[in-house]
């Protein structure tokens, strides 16, 4: 199953694509008599999603065909999670890149604040306290329910699917100092996802799948979901040993590579079976 959020009728909307149709939740609700939230956070917080993933698989998908669609442009999946969260350094590539060592024991991460939220198409501003800002391209994984000190094993369970994310960086800052991590991705518009939410199903072999850092339609860097050092089950076992995991929270798993961006770019993230994710860049 495929989720959005398109902007509709003046305000945002959840929806399910299929076919490179839109169908909004509020016509499936209207049709179906159903109940669910029309806000794909709501969804993941009131646990619906399960219960909208059970109804597309078992009627659902073939109902859907003759549905009434919509037409908008995408907004963010949703807005204002309650964490998102990244992995630095996840493949050898990437530590290559930055001349450091990968971490051994368990990888570096940060969180970057709900403010720095934009989705598809949105701008990303360039700062002025910046001369040097990259974008990466990253797979995002969704947690779709609270998770407290899960083994690996359980990964499936409380995920919702996977997402594309671009994440900005102020690499001058962070080279004046390692420790201005935080400082250098906090800034407004420094996080992207979407346009999906693409529930892990619809996915033959998601280990083979190609992570593409784009800059202008021109390909920069692209390594394979196997070759990271840290293994997507083991991110989320991992995170929600230190923290509790909710909702809506989301998890960037690390960049085969970055490029830095312009006044005038488009940076793109591309992940093969899923739409890509595009922003402007603007000063």
């Amino acid at each position: 199953m495929k989720l959005t959020t398109i902007r509709y009728q003046g305000g945002e909307t959840a929806a399910i694509s299929i076919d490179e149709k839109i169908i909004s939740v509020q016509i499936i609700n209207r049709i179906e008599n159903k109940r669910w939230s029309s806000n794909l956070l709501d969804i993941s917080q009131k646990g619906q999603l399960d219960e909208i993933h059970d109804w597309y698989l078992h009627t659902g998908k073939d109902r859907l065909l003759d549905f009434p669609t919509i037409q908008g442009d995408y907004a963010p999946l949703y807005r204002n999670p309650a964490k998102i969260l990244g992995v630095g350094m996840n493949y050898i590539e990437k530590a290559e890149e930055l001349s450091v060592n990968p971490p051994e024991e368990a990888p570096i991460f940060f969180m970057k604040p709900s403010t720095s939220l934009i989705g598809p198409g949105e701008s990303i501003q360039l700062t002025p306290l910046s001369k040097r800002v990259s974008a990466e391209a990253e797979l995002g994984i969704i947690i779709k329910k609270k998770a407290k000190d899960i083994e690996e094993s359980d990964f499936l369970d409380v995920i919702a699917g996977f997402t594309n994310t671009l994440d900005m960086t102020a690499q001058d800052i962070h080279a004046k100092n390692p420790r201005y991590l935080q400082f250098s991705k906090s800034f407004d518009s420094f996080f992207s996802f979407g346009p999906h939410l693409i529930t892990v199903d619809e996915f033959s072999d998601l280990q083979n799948n190609t992570i593409e850092t784009c800059l202008n339609q021109q390909v920069i860097h692209h390594n394979k979901i196997h070759r990271m050092i840290y293994s997507l089950p083991y991110i989320v076992s991992h995170f929600s040993k230190i923290m509790t995991l909710l909702p809506g929270d989301i998890i960037m798993t690390g960049t085969p590579g970055s490029t830095v961006i312009c006044d005038g770019d488009i940076a793109e993230c591309r992940i093969n079976g899923m739409p890509s994710l595009l922003n402007p860049v603007t000063k």
